[in-house]
């Protein structure tokens, strides 16, 4: 009997709780991330490194993006897949 190899699971298509999402940003992400939302933003997701976690925040096609330190970079030098 051959055993297939699992699919692995894509985190990119999860859909996470916005909540959830919010709970796991630092106080000054926080309120950076609440300034980006007064001009449409939205939390899509965090991204995890060995130097901390990087807020992602999407407004139609634009992207930025919020370091632990609440720092905002409207242009950042990220792609999404």
């Amino acid at each position: 009997m051959e055993v297939s190899n699992p699919i692995p699971y894509e985190r990119r298509h999860a859909i996470y709780d916005k909540a959830n999402l919010w709970n796991k940003l630092s106080l000054t992400q926080k309120f950076s991330a609440t300034s980006l939302t007064q001009f449409g933003y939205e939390l899509a997701f965090l991204r995890k490194n060995p130097g901390g976690s990087i807020a992602v925040m999407l407004c139609n096609d634009s992207i930025a993006t919020i370091n632990d330190e609440g720092e905002i970079d409207t242009y950042p030098s990220i792609r999404l897949r």
